[in-house]
């Protein structure tokens, strides 16, 4: 039996998907989820609906009896970093106290001298996370997954097209971007073949690009000129302020650009294009599908 926690989440779900196309029975599948409502389009295809949440490990132990291996993808929740890293550590305990036999874990790229990144918060809980999960005594698989390809859609906005600009103060910074689906898909290799048990892989594209690049793509596929321009942190958060974007955004995209801008995510790697049996999709691709 295996079971994908988060499955009506935009990655547990593809999970799910992949694994019944990749020949998986229904009834050997099954779904950790908070409202069971919410999953009766998997209810119907035969997979198994279990009810339980990171915050409540009892539910997730009476969830978690009979599977053998559990896909834990990380918690979402947009609360304290910590409650997410206590999140995991709960899914952890109970998949062990289960007697859940492997653990696949969804974690984030990561490069030497990541502690000074602006992102380091959000690092450390991967790390305490997947320190707890090697430390369980459960066999793990650790998936260290590249940024999603679906991020430069938020980074640039929805105007570009109008504005015929990208503001966004990410410098000469490149990352490795990967689209949600291919890490998914690869997630589901992971899940029904053998030999996975206490590694931890990198999932990343095999070529990294910055903005510079990203805009002229954009440029491409629309037929005009779209430029990229990088301010300085303090001018892009009184853009952003004066156009009424809310706080918790503009930290948020603070945050993440000066990631970006500290190369902290350009990580190149191999392995998921050989779990997916091809390369996987780069931007250019995804840009046109996009904008096309």
């Amino acid at each position: 039996m295996i079971l994908v926690t988060g499955a009506t989440g935009q990655f547990g779900s593809k999970a799910v998907e992949h694994l019944l196309k990749k020949g998986i029975d229904p009834s050997e599948i099954s779904v950790l989820v908070r409202d069971s409502a919410k999953a009766d389009h998997l209810k119907e295809k035969g997979v198994q609906i279990k009810e339980g949440d990171y915050t409540h490990p009892a539910s997730m132990v009476q969830a978690f009896r009979g599977v053998k291996k559990l896909l834990l993808v990380s918690s979402n929740n947009r609360e304290a970093i910590e409650n997410r890293t206590q999140h995991h550590k709960n899914a952890i305990m109970a998949a062990k106290e289960a007697g859940v036999k492997q653990i696949v874990y969804t974690s984030f790229v990561r490069k030497p001298g990541f502690e000074n990144s602006a992102i380091a918060d959000f690092q450390n809980s991967h790390i305490e996370s997947e320190q707890y999960l090697k430390q369980s005594g459960v066999a793990y698989t650790i998936l260290q997954n590249g940024i999603y390809a679906e991020m430069i859609l938020a980074f640039v906005g929805d105007k570009t097209a109008e504005t015929e600009t990208i503001l966004f103060p990410a410098g000469e910074g490149k990352a490795s971007w990967v689209v949600r689906e291919e890490l998914a898909e690869a997630v589901a290799h992971v899940l029904i073949t053998e030999g996975h048990e206490n590694k931890t892989y990198t999932l990343t594209n095999t070529a990294s690009i910055g903005f510079k690049t990203i805009a002229q793509e954009i440029s491409d596929v629309l037929g005009k000129e779209i430029n990229y321009q990088s301010p300085e942190i303090g001018e892009f958060k009184a853009i952003l302020e004066k156009a009424g974007v809310p706080e918790i955004y503009i930290g948020m995209f603070v945050m993440w650009s000066t990631a970006l801008a500290q190369q902290t995510m350009d990580k190149e790697d191999d392995t998921l294009s050989l779990f997916l049996g091809r390369r996987p999709r780069s931007v250019s691709r995804f840009l046109k599908k996009v904008y096309g």
